[in-house]
């Protein structure tokens, strides 16, 4: 901390994680650095997978490797820092990184709400639209989706995380949490953050609120188009190619509403912590879990990328 005009000014941040579970630390580490890796190798496996298959190079897939990158960079903002908290005695983070590590993780959920809306959109042509699929879902319109679902992102937050770093800070400066989010952060400001507060809650409704509208209309249209199929075989074949964005965007919309759409004092940390830990840390655990198990396609082409993998090091012995 500095002293400016007669009153300390916070330079850093104490990042607090877990404090009633520091019994526990080396245990977590384990834990995490076992799911980070997992989370990692089985995101990087999916993307390398559909980049090798010229089959499933088509939109729907274009669409899961931009997920698996996010969900890479998502996670990594977060996991390594807290990782480095429970075996070390640093655990502090200076200001500027703070602010950083808040834009960074609050625009990449941003982009995957808008890349989990563009994937809706998607399904439903496919589905409801298939004769049109291909004039409608060009190369050309996927790549703009997803570029605009990456740059729509990263513009998301910056007033949000501009006003937050405007607060002035003058102590105490421990955050209880395991990284820089928005609710921890206005509980030390020196100042009002009424106004900060109102903004935030705003914005990200907004957000939360207008891309899982229309995701769930895309899927209201996908499931009235499916159940009118007239057989069996064609009503299981047609909810498989969605079922697992479907999935994706129950588990994620589920805890990101939870605490964002939520007045930013209605639930303790503690309730936020183990919210976060849900979509910071599971759910890019679970995605390439999900996406294996349910996409028959991802299932066959990962089968023989693996199966190629091993071969070439039996060739190598």
């Amino acid at each position: 901390m500095v002293a400016q005009n007669n009153q300390t000014v916070v330079t850093e941040f104490i990042i607090l994680g877990f404090p009633s579970l520091t019994r526990i630390y080396p245990l977590m580490f384990l834990l995490f650095l076992l799911i980070y890796i997992f989370t990692v190798t089985g995101n990087i496996t999916i993307f390398i997978t559909v980049l090798r298959n010229y089959n499933l190079q088509i939109p729907m897939f274009y669409f899961l490797n931009h997920l698996s990158a996010m969900e890479i960079w998502y996670t990594s903002v977060i996991v390594p820092k807290m990782l480095s908290s429970f075996v070390t005695s640093n655990k502090s983070i200076s200001f500027n990184n703070c602010m950083i590590q808040l834009y960074l993780f609050s625009s990449l959920g941003a982009s995957e709400c808008y890349l989990l809306t563009a994937m809706a959109y998607d399904r439903y042509l496919a589905i409801c639209q298939p004769l049109h699929y291909v004039s409608k879902m060009t190369n050309s319109t996927s790549h703009q989706l997803a570029s605009g679902s990456w740059i729509g992102g990263f513009i998301s937050p910056i007033l949000p995380v501009v006003l937050i770093s405007q607060l002035v800070f003058c102590g105490p400066n421990q955050v209880n949490y395991f990284y820089c989010d928005a609710q921890p952060l206005l509980k030390l400001s020196c100042s009002s953050t009424q106004f900060t507060e109102t903004a935030i809650s705003t914005l990200a409704s907004g957000l939360i609120f207008t891309s899982f509208l229309l995701t769930l209309l895309s899927y209201i249209f996908i499931i009235s188009t499916i159940l009118q199929i007239p057989t069996a075989n064609g009503r299981k074949k047609a909810f498989s190619t969605c079922g697992s964005h479907l999935s994706v965007v129950v588990i994620y919309y589920g805890t990101i509403t939870a605490m964002y759409m939520q007045p930013m004092s209605r639930f303790s940390l503690d309730i936020n912590k183990v919210l976060s830990l849900l979509y910071t840390v599971v759910t890019p655990m679970l995605n390439p879990i999900i996406y294996s198990l349910r996409n028959q396609e991802i299932k066959n082409s990962l089968r023989k990328f693996l199966e190629e993998v091993k071969n070439r090091k039996n060739k190598d012995k």
